[in-house]
């Protein structure tokens, strides 16, 4: 679930956003990789998109979770400077499902146990949200599949 509920009733629509996010954002059908992230309204350059769900695990339970992931399905953030993981498979929400691109309209921020994001540029309604992942744990291995004009070819 990415977090919001749309409850239709007679001719209106409710909608409920996570508590953690400040725009509407819908999950679909990602052209780059399964599922993603998409803008529910048009959304400004460098606005706070909202904070990503999830538990805050040590460096040491990460890695016993990470192992027992089916087909190696990962949705881990990890902090600098701390052995503290974000495992956004727990009480997730649409942030979650931001792939990577060479050439971003978010970036993430790792700071006081959250992980924000954050619009780098406008973003028009429907366009897939994504962000440069930067380092991971791939060692620049994993294929990149983002088709920006930019592309490093790996992750």
């Amino acid at each position: 679930m990415d977090g919001t509920v749309i409850i239709p009733y007679r001719s209106f629509i409710f909608v409920f956003m996570d508590k953690n996010l400040r725009y509407p954002l819908i999950t679909g059908k990602s052209r780059i990789a399964g599922k993603g992230a998409f803008a529910g309204q048009p959304i400004a350059a460098r606005k706070k998109l909202g904070n990503m769900g999830g538990e805050i695990i040590s460096y040491k339970e990460a890695q016993k979770r990470v192992k027992k992931q089916p087909g190696n399905v990962l949705f881990m953030v990890e902090f600098d400077n701390e052995d503290i993981a974000l495992d956004a498979s727990i009480n997730s929400n649409a942030l979650r499902y931001i792939n990577h691109s060479c050439d971003p309209n978010t970036y993430m921020r790792r700071a006081y146990r959250k992980v924000e994001f954050y619009t780098l540029r406008p973003v028009r309604k429907g366009e897939e949200l994504t962000c440069d992942y930067g380092e991971t744990h791939h060692d620049g291995k994993l294929p990149c599949r983002c088709g920006a004009g930019n592309c490093r070819g790996f992750i």
